[in-house]
């Protein structure tokens, strides 16, 4: 396995780059019972499906995708993605933190971090979500990362086997609760 290629550091997190030989551990992490609760999924993604998506996932710029590394020990404990809409300068956030890492407080600072990608050198002007309303752990993580309630659609997804409303959340650069790693970097003259 190729060490990560590390994008920004944070506090305990780093964004880098995807890895192509880790595709294993990010569909493992994908199917997940807990992630596909997470995202409203009922059925799992077969291991040819993922790999034939690699390709065309890692050359599509208007989807930035990042590890999210845990810098103690330069190991990946998660996933941030980036649907950038190009025409208006915004962006869909999704998520995953690998089911053996959740509950260890990852979940904000990776959001942050990849909210500071969009917003400092990404130069988009707002970032949205949506998150099943019964995912209380991640509302949370959004709200302290800097995202904020817009809205609701009434029973659009499901949640253990239940209709379930999805929150849209949304962050405004002037959200962003800082401090922000890019800027750290740029006074530093360090790039990362």
């Amino acid at each position: 396995m190729s060490g990560p290629h590390i994008l920004l550091r944070g506090d305990r997190l780093a964004l880098g780059l995807p890895r192509q030989d880790m595709l294993p551990n990010y569909h493992r992490w994908e199917n997940d019972p807990r992630t596909v609760l997470g995202y409203g999924n009922q059925m799992p993604q077969t291991w040819e499906a993922r790999a034939a998506g690699w390709d065309g996932q890692a050359r599509n710029s208007m989807r930035p995708a990042f590890e999210v590394v845990r810098l103690e020990d330069e190991q990946p404990v998660g996933m941030t993605v980036l649907y950038v809409d190009q025409a208006v300068r915004t962006a869909e956030y999704i998520m995953l933190v690998a089911p053996e890492e959740r509950g260890k407080g990852y979940a904000a600072e990776a959001t942050r971090l990849t909210l500071d990608w969009a917003f400092h050198l990404g130069s988009l002007r707002m970032v949205w979500l949506k998150v099943l309303e019964p995912n209380r752990a991640g509302i949370a993580a959004y709200e302290k990362a800097g995202f904020r309630s817009a809205g609701r659609l009434r029973q659009s997804g499901y949640w253990l086997g239940k209709p379930a409303d999805e929150l849209i959340m949304d962050a405004l650069p002037e959200d962003f609760p800082g401090p922000s790693a890019v800027c750290a970097a740029a006074e530093a003259g360090t790039g990362s």
